[in-house]
């Protein structure tokens, strides 16, 4: 019978016993000695045992080297780790953590095995990052004693745990182990028993359609991992982050989250399945998406997929000048870069009020450029000598290559781009930033679709590095060509992408932040631990709430519908609390409350 948890408090947990030693069971028994903690690492195999004593005396001797623990605090850091090939190892553990393969038959034989060997007030935590906490409770004989605590790889230096409960979980257990976390130098985060908790449940949404739209042949491995670093400003692209997690791990998650969501979206794409039963696991064999010069190497070498190193297009036009349509931050920004290059610059506004007043914001921009010494006083005269604006569209007429960044708007820029195709000359690229809207639709509008192309520059342009190179069915290939040469020109990465919906970095991005809604709508979890989950689990410069707050709520719900309207799954339909929150006029920052309140500017 289960032992009733005493109404006093938890016994410190001082002696820690870790189930699995693997990469992270390793990390975690690291973090818990350097702690003063006495940890006992057990694993079935005696190799294991010795490759993680290894691992460890390593990472410490490293950190020796580096000044942060001196010999004899390493010393004693060793002297405080024990291993073992014996569950009996754990029997005086008052917290033992089970990091074992995701497997419930594995987990379970593991608990069963522990309940006749722990005493009875010592918490079981599981590592788990997919299977249920519930289920796993259920088959032990403390069920109110088992809860989840998922650290992130690697456990010594991120930040976030996750600490889940079961409806059977007893609050004392959970804050035991919550002051374990905090006094380890951890940012524990409180979760409930659904797969994949927050950071893996919004991660592996994200990596499952990036790796689906990898295997529909949209855009190469490496357009898509450059896209998502450059564009969200991710430590990872999606496929590289799936090769360093496991292939196979991550198809076990994305089963579990399937399994309980019956979202499509979570539905494991074919080719995770595919390189999974051929062994192409990821870093850890050698191969998976990329291949790596060793099985567990980092180091990715070229291989049959691997682009050349200069892409082999047929020449592009001449580029000297260049039409900007626009008067707004994303216009402004544009311009800057093309000036900045070389290029001569015809910005072209609304009214000629409008046009001088852009001119006016790039010189302040260039200004600052100056002033932070990333610009030499003559260098942003210069440029700024570059840019002519005007209220007229006929002084387009001589330009190489037209931008069109006006509102997102597809009747507004389908009329533009009918004008555009009066007043620019014969031979001139025609380019639309539009980040939703088809570029098709846009070429449509002319009389020579062959000419036009998307050119999605991300916000703030002078500073972001990528810009989608969208090809409809009817760009030729010169004006492709012409693009990326231009690109290269203004110092962006360039990355190639079909003419649908989102394109790269949209069509992955927003379902994240849609799916981030989502958790909040369903009382899941509170906006701050999402977004403290996702920037320290996931290393997210933002979290999805502060993101959509600047992007601004109306912006992405536009986004999520063009997303959902194009590719009919059910899981993209926006999440009905951002419509509701755009109905009430709460836009994010530019209205002064979004999903949070903003001070008035």
């Amino acid at each position: 019978m289960a032992t009733p948890l005493s109404d006093t408090s938890p016994s410190p947990l001082k002696t820690i016993a870790v189930v699995g030693l693997g990469t992270m069971g390793t990390g975690i028994t690291e973090v818990l000695a350097r702690s003063g903690r006495e940890v006992v690492g057990i694993d079935i195999s005696e190799a294991a045992a010795a490759r993680s004593r290894a691992a460890l005396e390593s990472s410490t001797a490293r950190a020796v080297e580096r000044g942060r623990l001196t010999e004899q605090e390493r010393a004693d850091l060793l002297a405080r780790v024990r291993t073992s090939t014996a569950l009996t190892a754990a029997a005086d553990a008052d917290l033992v953590i089970e990091v074992a393969p995701e497997s419930y038959e594995i987990k379970q034989q593991i608990f069963r095995e522990l309940d006749g060997i722990v005493r009875p007030e010592t918490i079981l935590a599981t590592g788990t990052n997919a299977l249920s906490v519930t289920r796993l409770a259920s088959g032990s004989a403390r069920p109110e004693r088992v809860l989840g605590l998922h650290f992130f790889n690697p456990a010594q230096a991120m930040k976030l745990v996750e600490v889940v409960s079961s409806v059977l979980t007893a609050p004392q257990a959970v804050a035991a182990v919550t002051d374990l976390a905090l006094e380890l130098g951890k940012e524990p985060v409180a979760v409930g028993d659904r797969p994949g908790f927050i950071a893996d449940g919004l991660l592996f949404g994200y990596l499952n359609q990036a790796a689906a739209m990898y295997e529909a042949k949209y855009a190469t491995r490496e357009d898509i991992d450059a896209a998502m670093r450059l564009g969200c400003g991710l430590p990872m692209g999606p496929l590289a982050l799936l090769d360093l997690i496991g292939i196979d791990t991550a198809r076990t998650v994305l089963e579990a989250m399937y399994a309980e969501s019956q979202d499509r979206l979570h539905a494991p794409a074919p080719i995770l399945k595919q390189l999974s039963e051929a062994g192409l696991t990821g870093r850890k064999a050698g191969r998976g998406f990329y291949t790596y010069e060793a099985p567990g190497s980092g180091t990715v070498v070229r291989d049959a997929l691997t682009p050349p190193e200069e892409k082999v297009l047929v020449p592009g036009r001449p580029v000297r000048s260049v039409g900007v349509a626009g008067s707004g931050t994303m216009a402004c920004g544009i311009a800057e870069v093309f000036a900045k290059a070389g290029y001569e610059v015809v910005l072209v506004a609304r009214s000629e009020e409008k046009a001088q007043a852009a001119r006016a914001r790039i010189g302040k921009s260039l200004s600052r450029s100056v002033d932070r010494g990333r610009l030499t006083a003559e260098a942003a005269a210069q440029a700024l000598d570059r840019i002519g604006a005007t209220a007229s569209f006929d002084d387009l007429s001589d330009v190489d290559l037209a931008v069109e960044a006006v509102a997102e708007d597809l009747a507004v820029k389908q009329q533009l781009f009918a004008t555009l195709d009066k007043v620019c000359k014969p031979g001139a690229v025609l380019a639309t930033t539009t980040s939703s809207l088809p570029v098709i639709a846009c070429a449509r509008a002319t009389s020579r679709p062959q000419d036009v192309i998307g050119m999605h520059f991300f916000n703030p342009a002078p500073a972001m590095k990528l810009v989608e190179v969208v090809r409809t069915v009817l760009t030729a290939d010169d004006v492709h060509a012409t693009v990326h040469e231009v690109c290269g020109r203004i110092r962006k990465h360039p990355v190639d992408c079909g003419d649908r919906a989102g394109f790269i970095v949209n069509a992955l991005l927003f379902p994240y932040l849609n799916n981030a809604i989502k958790m909040v709508q369903e009382h899941y979890a509170s906006l701050d631990d999402i977004d403290a989950a996702m920037k320290l689990g996931g290393g997210y410069p933002m979290g999805p709430f502060e993101l959509l707050d600047v992007v601004g709520l109306d912006v992405s719900l536009a986004i999520e519908k063009v997303l959902h309207r194009e590719f009919r799954e059910p899981g993209l339909a926006p999440a009905p609390l951002l419509e509701h929150l755009v109905a009430a006029g709460c836009l994010g920052r530019k209205t002064g409350r979004g999903f949070r309140e903003y001070a008035r500017r």
